[in-house]
């Protein structure tokens, strides 16, 4: 359910350098976005060691710049980079699950997987990871409105939504992919079936 493919950092700035060498030749600004855009992808990556090391914590500092320089990046992207700027709000709305932003990463979520859903030839791969961190929101804000003692109707909806989406990931995905939505789909079902005793006795989840 945490899992993090944050990898297309290491490739979107050299897109971004031959874009500035390019039409964009003058615009200094990709070059200020290239730059926020590596500072992100590292801070995401030791955010992830050191809640491997240490724990939540200790990593929330690193998410939170993350989340900064990403947010940074996007504000110097022209309105022609639309897959760099959607994968900019994914990686974005990703780090802010991890510093008590989730309703805000829910909402950019699920307008950024209609707005693949809605072009014509979106990129596979993005619009799959796209969908699986909004299924994984929804199984957490899930998790938060159960605790807040909120009608089955109310929060039943967002785990069903989550539920659909990571089986279509499991027939989909192949490999580790197809365990790791395995397993999301599995904790989707027990979420809904669990008691809230049960569920209130129960650490909360890391997101």
């Amino acid at each position: 359910m945490r899992k993090l493919i944050i990898a297309f950092w290491l490739t979107l700035p050299v897109g971004l350098y031959a874009y500035h060498m390019g039409p964009g030749q003058g615009h200094m600004q990709m070059d200020a976005a290239a730059v926020l855009i590596e500072s992100a992808g590292a801070h995401a990556l030791l955010a992830e060691e050191l809640t491997a090391s240490e724990g939540e914590a200790a990593a929330r500092g690193e998410w939170a710049a993350a989340e900064a320089d990403y947010a940074a990046a996007l504000a110097l992207m022209p309105a022609e980079r639309v897959t760099e700027t959607r994968r900019l709000r994914l990686e974005r709305a990703k780090a802010q699950m991890f510093i008590s932003q989730l309703p805000t990463a829910n909402a950019s979520l699920a307008s950024l997987v209609q707005e693949l859903r809605d072009d014509p030839s979106p990129e596979a791969a993005l619009l799959a990871d796209a969908k699986s961190a909004y299924a994984s929101s929804q199984y957490y804000m899930t998790w938060l409105m159960r605790l807040e003692g909120a009608a089955r109707e109310e929060w039943e909806p967002r785990i069903e939504s989550a539920r659909q989406t990571f089986k279509q990931l499991a027939s989909s995905a192949i490999g580790e992919d197809q365990a790791s939505a395995q397993e999301d789909l599995e904790s989707a079902i027990r979420l809904a079936r669990m008691d809230l005793v049960e569920l209130q006795g129960l650490p909360l989840p890391s997101q």
